[in-house]
């Protein structure tokens, strides 16, 4: 019983819940909403529900890239399911949204079902056997935009407008180059399983500086359309980072541990700077 919780649990990937809800909190800076039902349903949405269902559908296409990941099986990282624990996702991915779907419905209305509908278009065009975007070089990094949906439903849950157009730019430039980074991670049990990522065709050196080329187009938009120093500062950083990694390092990854402590790190800085980035409002306006 235990063991088949926490299977449920590592579907749903905590790792990148705090990810998941910076992204929801985005259109709400400035906005006194924790009175508001609307906000604590779409938060807790946001984390392991959306999850079960992101992450789920994943683990359903990836099965063979999966038993040959060393880092899956955790709580970090994601499952490792065995086939008979897959065959019974897709049933516990229903019941899991059902509840939710209902919610919203009474929360928002009828219209909610379109951003359901956007989201398994979405997860469709990635996942599905055969033509997933998944294993399409530069389409797997386009699909990430898909996570600006967010936006979208954390507006209308919590009755705020929905936010500038650079800012769901920068969201799909960061859902991007985050991608990217596990897919760099990935790219021996993915040139393995005969998976062709963005990251195993043109390479982990490259890859790099796609990643740094990402964080610094993110840091021009915030410098342009938003007024925030000290998260133009960090992306500057980061993306000179990953070029100055490219030039020392070239095609070497981090290992498991190290990924694991990076992945531990940035959680932390997520889930501080969640209440900055709601303080100040730095997304709801642009220039």
């Amino acid at each position: 019983m235990i063991g088949s919780i926490r299977s449920t649990i590592e579907v749903a990937r905590p790792g990148f819940w705090s990810t998941q809800l910076w992204f929801f909190l985005l259109p709400l800076g400035g906005h006194r909403l924790f009175g508001h039902p609307g906000f604590w349903l779409g938060a807790v949405y946001a984390t392991f529900p959306l999850g079960h269902l992101l992450y789920g559908w994943n683990d359903l296409a990836d099965y063979q890239t999966d038993r040959l990941n060393p880092r899956k099986g955790n709580l970090l990282f994601g499952a490792k399911l065995a086939p008979e624990q897959l065959r019974g996702l897709p049933r516990q991915m229903l019941l899991v949204q059902l509840p939710f779907v209902i919610a919203f419905i009474w929360f928002i209305g009828w219209k909610v079902l379109w951003w359901f509908a956007a989201t398994v278009v979405v997860n469709a065009m990635y996942n599905w056997p055969g033509i997933g975007f998944k294993s399409r070089p530069f389409l797997d990094l386009a699909n990430q935009t898909g996570y600006v949906l967010l936006f979208v439903l954390s507006s209308w849950v919590c009755e705020v407008p929905q936010l500038p157009w650079p800012a769901f730019v920068f969201g799909a430039m960061f859902a991007m180059h985050s991608h990217l980074l596990g897919q760099m991670s990935d790219v021996e049990p993915d040139r393995a399983a005969g998976r062709r990522t963005t990251a195993v065709v043109i390479g982990v050196a490259k890859s790099k500086l796609l990643a740094g080329a990402l964080l610094l187009g993110e840091a021009w938009l915030v410098s342009t359309y938003f007024h925030s120093p000290a998260l133009v500062g960090f992306l500057l950083i980061a993306g000179i980072g990953f070029w100055g990694d490219c030039l020392l390092r070239g095609n070497q990854t981090v290992t498991d541990r190290q990924l694991a402590w990076v992945l531990l790190a940035w959680n932390a800085v997520a889930v501080v700077s969640m209440y900055w980035v709601w303080r100040d409002g730095i997304f709801v306006s642009g220039r």
